[in-house]
């Protein structure tokens, strides 16, 4: 197999399809698979073409992509915009496409990863995200799921755990990203709760219910991130938190804790508290700390030092963060808002500022933009 025949190909191959009407990182996915599958066929049948082949190929795969986005975007139209509670509705063919693809030849990680790209429709950019890698390097972790599965029989599903991660990520995008993948993934929560008698199933719907009942009070009118000491706890949905509230009872009292209870538990403290102030952070800490031994992540530690500058002072909150790598996604924002509370305006404005700079988003963007103005402004007075 020439690989650098390959390399030189690519920029070719992926210009004809952005000419024929594919957007760029449609094309450059399509274009990858057709690698793909180069690097499989081509060593026992090499074709005469090969730009040809790869064009053929490319354009295929762009097109089958837009048929499943199309087919994943009729389903979603299905979905009302708020998840009504209650029983599961009849369940389809998607929460079993979720189980084909966390197919036991494939780490967890590469079957997450594939599963969110094939059926979930999120962008290789946005899995990284979620992971917090390079794009190149999620890119290369499909690319090698889909190699490793291409010659097998999906005959053997999956494990419940590997769907659960999938459903949450598919959440938090859904959630706070570019795409409204949200009630889909409560839809699928709850058919996955019908279906299978887990504690950690059980945790995940109620994690899901108790974020999503806050989500009309997550953004202003104008669009603006509205964080959440200082949301109008009005407009947060009573019903739902009753339902995530109830659903984590039961799963807490079967005593097999795992991660979605222990987040759904922090969850539900936020919302028992009727304000900001009334929070009870102290036991909010006690969660992340059972929390990190369920999951020592780099992610799960930087909110438990938020937790622990609310409960024990800033400068508490400042020492667990030092933990911490400075280059982990919102260490700096975090840092900049522990700084606030501890009185040093100045370096919490440039601390917000550098942040900014940084964030994945433009929402994200404009409010720590504004943080670091505020700042500035109350400094100059």
């Amino acid at each position: 197999m020439d690989e650098a025949l390959l390399r030189s190909l690519t920029p070719g191959v992926l210009a004809i399809l952005v000419r024929r009407g594919a957007d760029f990182a449609a094309a450059e996915d399509a274009v990858q698979d057709a690698l793909v599958e180069a690097i499989r066929v081509w060593p026992a049948d090499p074709p005469r073409d090969a730009k040809g082949w790869l064009v053929t190929v490319a354009w295929r795969r762009f097109l089958d992509a837009t048929r499943s986005d199309a087919a994943r975007r009729r389903r979603e139209d299905l979905v009302d915009e708020e998840p009504a509670p209650g029983p599961a509705p009849a369940v389809d063919d998607t929460l079993q496409l979720y189980f084909l693809c966390a197919h036991p030849s494939l780490t967890p990680a590469s079957a997450v990863a594939l599963t969110l790209r094939a059926v979930g429709g999120l962008t290789t950019r946005q899995i990284a995200r979620a992971y917090l890698v390079p794009e190149a390097t999620m890119a290369q972790r499909i690319s090698r799921a889909k190699r490793t599965v291409s010659d097998v029989r999906f005959d053997r599903p999956g494990d419940v755990a590997t769907v659960l991660s999938v459903l949450y990520l598919v959440f938090n995008e859904g959630y706070s990203g570019d795409v409204d993948l949200a009630a889909e993934a409560i839809r699928l929560a709850r058919q996955l709760a019908a279906r299978v008698d887990h504690p950690e199933v059980a945790g995940l719907l109620a994690l899901m219910l108790l974020h999503h009942a806050r989500r009309a009070a997550r953004t202003a009118p104008d669009g603006s991130l509205v964080p959440l000491a200082e949301q109008d706890r009005g407009r947060w949905d009573t019903q739902l938190i009753a339902e995530g509230v109830e659903i984590l009872q039961t799963a807490l009292a079967r005593d097999r804790l795992g991660e979605f209870q222990a987040q759904a538990a922090v969850a539900a403290l936020h919302a028992d508290a009727p304000t900001a102030e009334e929070t009870d952070w102290v036991q909010i800490v006690e969660w992340y700390d059972e929390l990190t031994r369920l999951n020592d992540s780099p992610v799960v530690r930087l909110n438990r030092a938020v937790a622990v500058g609310e409960a024990d002072g800033p400068r508490a909150g400042l020492a667990a963060l030092a933990e911490l790598d400075a280059s982990l996604p919102r260490h700096t924002a975090v840092a900049a808002y522990l700084h606030e509370r501890d009185g040093d305006l100045v370096t919490a404005a440039r601390l917000y500022a550098e942040a900014a700079r940084r964030a994945p988003d433009l929402a994200e963007r404009d409010h720590l933009t504004r943080q670091a103005a505020r700042l500035n402004t109350r400094r100059s007075r």
